[in-house]
């Protein structure tokens, strides 16, 4: 299935308030790079057709939010998704990435309502 077809039929069903990507890191190998930047494009399309507010954050932002240093390994973001989300069934590293991304943004919009709140 295409990334688009697939994702707009995801957003049609679960119709989520937010969205989070993480933001580009250029790595060693052009090719994915490229490949990462279309796949990016294609999601925030796909939010924006869908009236869905997008939060980007850097990957070493999302390692700091949820292990604590923004140099932390896969493994560690892993084992703190885990920690955060217990029960949760995580396939793999991508995914804990992924959930991660999520956790930071839901973090980022608490504080924000939390600062809104107390203004």
């Amino acid at each position: 299935m295409v990334l688009d077809v697939a994702l707009a039929a995801l957003l049609e069903k679960y119709r989520p308030e937010a969205a989070a990507v993480e933001e580009v890191f250029v790595n060693e190998n052009p090719q994915s790079t490229l490949k990462l930047g279309q796949a990016r494009g294609v999601v925030l399309l796909a939010a924006a057709k869908s009236g869905i507010a997008v939060g980007e954050y850097a990957p070493t932002l999302v390692k700091k939010a949820v292990v604590g240093t923004g140099g932390a390994a896969k493994t560690q973001v892993h084992a703190m998704v885990s920690r955060l989300l217990p029960g949760a069934k995580i396939a793999g590293a991508d995914a804990a990435d992924a959930l991660a991304v999520a956790i930071t943004h839901a973090h980022h919009l608490a504080s924000r309502h939390a600062l809104r709140g107390a203004a």
